[in-house]
């Protein structure tokens, strides 16, 4: 590998150096950034130049918390999240059912509460769109599927079937199952035969996820719910030729209602953990869902949603505790998604107890826990993140206004107007970093940053944003979603910022948003993306 030179303005996230002129990429890492002039001395006379011209270089993003395979199945389905009414999903999913006429499934994401009559989802409502094949719809979440009758029938729940331990099967005023499975009963019944795939097509959906990232600036990802199966397909990947990418990986653990399973659990990931400590692959812990969704009613929170239902938790402290200290005393890293006030503080008190258990014996390893979205957390919390050296984990693209409207109205106007307090945090000396939750919320990081600056919608812009004065300038945003989500992951090291040593990935952007203002993101284009040195291409 040659070097290559890069001008122009560049934005770097290092604390020490905010701003160059230009860099130098010789073989996988940086070798040298800073100014125009001695870029081009330490890049010497043979080395390929690109100019950034009226745009602006930056690190490669980082994204904090997505999950790789959903994100490559939901770019094949049906697309419902630009959907706001009926009317409007049915004429995807016809779209998508005439397209792929010999799926056996009409499968969709995206879906929101807010989009459908009474904001309840029901198999008749499916039935009317498409009868004659099991229909599996996926929320904008991830946390719901809404199921046609022919779904229904082919996973053969009826009125003896059980909840699973953490899951609801919602049913009308006869026992009959309504159409709607939340949260395990989602996860441990619908999704094993609406996601069954075969390894080719995993294969493609990790290459597929992979390209996306890489076409619109993202050069590594925190992988929030790793399996089997997507470990499979990373290895086959790594077999033939390498990702290309970065990927960080939280192991997600199940909640089976048995002590001892969700320990061994924990067990098992110890050592995968140690067995995965590649340089663009690693293990690096467990991920915990301790609630559901605001949306649907099943955050755990410490006061009713504005409709009497009580949001409850999917681990509560008693079955949570074993599994923290099991895997905070093995050294693995632990993110536990907590929307919920009640969750959040959850969390937070067996955290604490953690700390307190390495401080009685000497255990003085630095754990950088997580905790994943905090959506809506009492103030009285907030201040507790940083003394337990907790990050906030956050996305900015969930406080994207054109999808609040049932958030809000599940809260109320007073909890609601404390949500996504990233400010909050700061001010305490809490680390924030930002990703897209992908396919739950749109992947791309240029519109995630816009969100992030103004708190105004991409896609809707008369849609009034909740809490305005909650944004945050660009640059912070920006490190948020680079140097700061590399550092929530041990990695700050590697990569995250531009700076000499550090591993090549780099973006040029075709415009400068610092110089013309955070809505010139949204017509932004990625002209270049490096990983590690090398040039992306297309299916490489």
């Amino acid at each position: 590998m040659g070097r290559t030179l890069i001008t122009g303005r560049v934005f770097t996230a290092d604390p020490h150096q905010p701003w160059a002129e230009g860099l130098v990429i010789d073989g996988h890492t940086l070798a040298f950034v800073g100014s125009d002039h001695e870029a081009r001395q330490h890049a010497g006379d043979d080395a390929d130049h690109i100019d950034a011209g009226d745009g602006v270089v930056l690190p490669g993003f980082v994204d904090g918390h997505t999950h790789i395979l959903a994100t490559g199945a939901a770019l094949r389905r049906a697309a419902l999240r630009r959907c706001t009414d009926l009317g409007q999903i049915a004429a995807e999913l016809h779209r998508w059912a005439a397209e792929n006429p010999a799926a056996p499934r009409v499968a969709g994401v995206g879906w929101t509460f807010q989009s459908l009559p009474n904001s309840t989802p029901t198999a008749a409502m499916l039935d009317d769109i498409i009868a004659d094949r099991p229909v599996y719809l996926d929320a904008s979440d991830l946390h719901s599927v809404w199921c046609n009758t022919a779904a229904l029938r082919e996973l053969g729940i009826d009125t003896e079937t059980a909840d699973p331990v953490g899951g609801t099967i919602v049913r009308d005023e006869h026992g009959e199952a309504t159409g709607l499975l939340l949260e395990n009963a989602g996860y441990h019944i619908a999704w094993p035969v609406m996601n069954r795939t075969t390894p080719d097509e995993d294969d493609r959906n990790l290459r597929a996820a992979i390209d996306e990232w890489l076409r619109t600036g993202t050069t590594s990802a925190v992988e929030m719910g790793f399996d089997r199966k997507t470990l499979r397909a990373v290895e086959r990947a790594e077999s033939n030729g390498g990702l290309g990418f970065t990927i960080l990986a939280h192991w997600l653990i199940h909640r089976t209602g048995n002590p001892e399973t969700e320990v061994a659990q924990v067990r098992e990931v110890i050592e995968l953990a140690t067995a995965h400590q590649r340089q663009h692959f690693r293990i690096l812990g467990i991920k915990l869902i301790l609630d559901g969704t605001i949306d649907g009613c099943t955050a755990g929170m410490c006061e009713h949603f504005t409709n009497g239902k009580p949001g409850e938790m999917i681990w509560p402290r008693e079955a949570l505790e074993p599994v923290v200290l099991a895997a905070d005393e093995a050294g693995l890293q632990l993110a536990m998604h907590a929307i919920g006030d009640l969750a959040v503080r959850t969390a937070l008190d067996v955290l604490e107890v953690a700390a307190q258990r390495r401080a009685a014996r000497g255990d003085t390893r630095e754990r950088r826990h997580r905790i994943e979205h905090l959506e809506y957390v009492d103030p009285v919390d907030i201040p507790r993140l940083a003394p337990l050296g907790v990050t906030a984990s956050m996305q900015p693209v969930h406080v994207d206004p054109a999808g609040l409207a049932n958030w809000i109205e599940m809260l109320g106007p007073q909890r609601a107007n404390l949500g996504f307090a990233w400010p909050e945090y700061l001010s305490h000396g809490t680390t924030l970093a930002f990703g897209t939750d992908a396919p739950t919320a749109p992947h791309p990081p240029l519109p995630n940053m816009y969100i992030a600056a103004t708190r105004r919608s991409p896609y809707v812009p008369e849609a009034e944003p909740l809490r305005p004065d909650f944004a945050l300038p660009l640059e912070d945003a920006i490190v948020h979603g680079t140097r700061d989500s590399a550092w929530a992951s041990f990695d700050e090291h590697r990569r995250g910022m531009l700076r000499a040593g550090l591993a090549a990935d780099v973006v040029v952007l075709d415009t400068d948003p610092f110089r013309d203002g955070a809505p010139t993101l949204l017509r932004t284009g990625v002209r270049h993306t490096f990983v590690g040195g090398v040039a992306w291409t297309h299916g490489q």
